[in-house]
């Protein structure tokens, strides 16, 4: 029984995230960041060094990054550590696609994201307790399922939350989808949606299904998945790490704010203080 003899050494292993902060979590690269938004003609042109053409100029001509094109090659950090450097952290999921795009632009609407949290609170008010998820693949090379897969193990045990993974779509409070938007997902896709109880709850989780990645543009794909059907909640990664995975689920929910953005809700400070890891039934 060496499970058991393994057990009692290790001890738990389950990660208390969101009640408490992981140590995990907070050091894993999660995206780049624009050390310098400025550089100058001499140096080149940094944006070409991006695969996916995640790295552009904003009208103003300085640098900006865009997490929902990014593969996490790290070219450009490499190439120009001057002008980028990696991000460590895994809240990186927001409720706007543009908000992925850093650093963030001053005319950002700051009212318009208080409207969409505000429209996705009111549809998640009565999914506090059990949420049921379908995960559908359009078009995915099968990394982000792995990272799906783990949200399940001893490390993460995603149903310590309430949260659990259904086969029918017509038992799912949230669609997660990844891949980069095969045209021959789109039907399946619509149908997913139309099948589920109303309200319905769409995430875009991993770098495929936010733009397409590397294989977008193509005569294949739609560009990721936000040109099939309405997304909530943009989960930037390639692939998403459990962490962030979890943080996209959570800020759908409405059960944690938006990472570095926003920082946790009053109600992710209540489940902290009140043992948040404890498992949620049904009621």
């Amino acid at each position: 029984m060496p499970w058991v003899l393994r057990g009692l050494r290790e001890g738990v292993v389950t990660t208390r995230y969101p009640a408490r902060p992981d140590p995990e979590a907070d050091a894993w690269p999660g995206g780049i960041d624009v050390v310098e938004r400025e550089s100058t003609a001499s140096d080149g042109e940094p944006e070409n060094v991006c695969p996916t053409a995640a790295i552009s100029r904003g009208d103003d001509g300085r640098l900006r990054l865009d997490r929902g094109r990014c593969v996490l090659c790290g070219r450009c950090v490499q190439a120009r550590p001057d002008l980028f450097s990696v991000h460590r952290g895994t809240e990186t999921a927001r409720l706007s696609r543009r908000t992925l795009v850093v650093p963030e632009s001053p005319d950002d609407d700051d009212e318009e994201l208080g409207r969409l949290r505000e429209d996705l609170g009111r549809r998640v008010r009565a999914l506090r307790r059990s949420v049921h998820i379908r995960h559908v693949d359009a078009g995915s090379d099968g990394s982000d399922e792995w990272e799906v897969l783990a949200l399940g193990n001893p490390v993460y045990d995603i149903h310590r939350l309430g949260i659990f993974f259904t086969a029918s779509p017509r038992h799912a409070d949230v669609l997660l989808v990844t891949g980069a938007g095969s045209l021959g997902m789109a039907e399946p896709l619509a149908r997913t949606r139309e099948a589920m109880p109303q309200p319905t709850v769409v995430i875009a989780a991993g770098t495929d299904a936010i733009s397409g990645g590397l294989v977008s543009p193509s005569y294949a794909t739609a560009d990721g998945v936000g040109r099939m059907l309405p997304v909530d909640v943009w989960v930037p990664g390639s692939p998403p790490s459990p962490f962030s995975l979890l943080h996209g689920i959570l800020l759908a929910l409405g059960r944690i704010g938006e990472g570095d953005r926003r920082g946790r809700t009053d109600e992710a400070d209540r489940r902290g203080r009140t043992g948040g890891g404890r498992q949620e039934g049904r009621a």
